[in-house]
């Protein structure tokens, strides 16, 4: 299975930008082939083309490898919805993150890199942040719901804006085995966010 669609020549050479794409993009389809366990340095260098000191140059483990390769994932649905509507804005991104997170190879990703956290501290703080979107992306769609009279001008904080995709992670952690639920996410929307921004 493909995931990142274009593919190169293994025998031209590649330097920068070029290289790391192609090495993400070995890295995804060895996850969607074979699944997190099977995915190794050796088998991404042998299918991007390139070396495992490439690789290590850029990432100096597995884990950190693919939870790049998930950003890869990510940023293909990175444009932050636009209904018009902030309830439906929300519920789509999150429904999105959801959608993501539990792909076969979005999945996968992130339950790996997350079973070896306790051997690399420093990779928490990125296994959070692909868990979901970046605020960046909420304070887009917090914006344009406060020029259309739908929040509060003050709402628009960068720590409001994680609001949900923190319960998302939060529910997405205590949710292992049975996924979250649309449910769950209706009521991260209605029962805690839309009154937390909602002009009083």
């Amino acid at each position: 299975m493909r995931v990142g669609g274009e593919t190169h020549d293994k025998r031209s050479r590649r330097r920068g930008a070029e290289l790391e794409r192609a090495i993400l993009r070995a890295a995804l389809d060895e996850v969607a082939d074979g699944g997190y366990a099977r995915l190794t340095m050796d088998r991404v260098a042998q299918r991007a083309g390139t070396n495992k000191t490439a690789i290590y140059r850029r990432w100096p483990s597995r884990a950190a490898l693919a939870l790049a390769a998930h950003r890869e994932f990510v940023a293909q649905a990175a444009t932050p919805p636009d209904t018009g509507d902030l309830r439906s804005d929300v519920l789509e991104l999150l429904r999105g993150a959801v959608a993501r997170m539990s792909s076969p190879v979005g999945g996968e990703i992130l339950r790996g890199a997350m079973s070896e956290l306790h051997q690399q501290p420093e990779l928490r703080q990125q296994v959070r942040d692909e868990l979901a979107q970046e605020p960046g992306t909420m304070l887009t769609i917090l914006a344009r719901a406060v020029a259309r009279g739908e929040a509060r001008p003050e709402s628009l904080l960068p720590r409001v804006a994680t609001v949900p995709v923190a319960l998302l992670r939060n529910e997405y952690q205590m949710s292992l085995v049975g996924g979250v639920t649309d449910e769950a996410l209706v009521e991260i929307v209605d029962q805690v966010f839309l009154p937390l921004v909602r002009p009083r």
